[in-house]
C-alpha cells in the first residue's frame, strides 16, 4: 500500500524548523537530524539554551508560541532566509499534574495557550507557503494522553486530544495539496515534564529513543507515529473499550 506521507530517509540539505527545541524530544530530535545532514532552525523561549546547543550555520529563532505576532515574524524571517521549509516540527508543550478538585485556571490557560493555541499560531504562518509550494510537511507532537481521559491530566489531556483531532483534519485538508502531516503520540518519555509525575510510568523511554522512533516513522511515511508500542498499543485498546470497562480500569489504576 502507498505510504500516507512523504517517506523521508535522506535528510541531507533538508530544511527543518523545530519549535520546542530547547529540551526533551525537541532537543534530541535536533541532534539526530543534524547528524543526518539536515539544515536546522531552532525555536523555544529559552534563547540562551538554544544558542548553546546550536552549531555554526544553524538558525536560532527565540520564540514564545503564545505570541502570534512573534511567531509570524520568526516564520517570515526564516522563509526569507531559506526560501522554503521542508519540515516543521511542533514539540513545544507544558504539563502540570492536576485532578478535578484542584483546578488551577492559570495552569489551564497556559496549557491551552502553549499546547494548542501556539500550534494554531504556527500553522497560520507556515501552512500557506507549504501549500503554495505543494511540498513540505508538518509534524505535530501530541501524546497518548489524548487517546482517552487519564487521571492527573485534567489540563494536559484535553489539549493533546485536540492536537490529535487537529492533525487528522490537517492531513485531510493538506495531503491532496502535496503537504505531509505526521502525528506523533509518545508514551512516557523522560523529560522535564514527566519529572513532575509521582507514579510509576510504564515503558518509560529516553528522549533519544523517542527521536529515533520519530525519524523511523517519517522514513516509513506513516501518519501516526506512536511509541513505545508495548505501551501505546494498550492505550489505543483502552480508548476503544466500552465505557464501563474503561472507567473501571482507570479507577483501579489510581486506587
Amino acid at each position: 500500500m502507498k505510504a500516507l506521507n512523504p517517506a523521508l530517509s535522506d535528510w541531507r540539505g533538508r530544511r527543518v524548523w523545530i519549535v520546542g527545541a530547547s529540551s526533551g524530544i525537541g532537543e534530541a530530535l535536533a541532534r539526530r537530524l543534524r547528524n543526518a545532514g539536515a539544515v536546522l532552525a531552532l525555536s523555544a523561549r529559552r534563547e540562551g539554551v538554544l544558542r548553546r546547543m546550536a552549531l555554526e550555520g544553524e538558525q536560532v529563532l527565540p520564540l514564545d508560541v503564545r505570541d502570534a505576532a512573534e511567531t509570524r515574524v520568526a516564520a517570515e524571517r526564516l522563509l526569507a532566509l531559506w526560501g522554503g521549509i521542508d519540515l516543521v516540527v511542533y514539540t513545544a508543550g507544558v504539563y502540570t499534574p492536576m485532578r478535578a478538585w484542584e483546578i488551577d485556571q492559570d495552569v489551564v490557560r497556559e496549557s491551552l495557550e502553549i499546547n494548542l493555541q501556539g500550534l494554531y499560531n504556527l500553522l497560520g504562518v507556515v501552512v500557506p507557503p507549504l501549500v503554495a509550494a505543494r511540498s513540505g510537511a508538518i509534524c505535530v507532537v501530541a501524546s497518548v494522553a489524548g487517546y482517552t481521559g487519564l487521571p492527573k491530566a485534567l489540563a494536559y489531556g484535553p489539549t493533546k486530544a485536540a492536537m490529535i483531532n487537529l492533525a487528522q483534519v490537517l492531513y485531510t485538508d493538506l495531503s491532496p495539496k502535496g503537504v505531509g502531516v505526521y502525528l506523533v503520540n509518545p508514551g512516557f518519555v523522560a523529560t522535564r515534564l514527566t519529572e513532575k509525575n509521582d507514579f510509576d510510568m510504564p515503558a518509560l523511554i529516553g528522549p533519544e529513543r523517542a527521536a529515533e522512533e520519530i525519524m523511523a516513522g517519517i522514513r516509513k511515511g506513516v501518519f501516526e507515529i506512536h511509541f513505545p508500542r508495548r505501551f501505546t498499543l494498550w492505550m489505543r485498546l483502552l480508548s476503544r473499550l466500552p465505557d464501563r470497562i474503561r472507567f473501571y480500569l482507570l479507577k483501579r489504576a489510581v486506587a
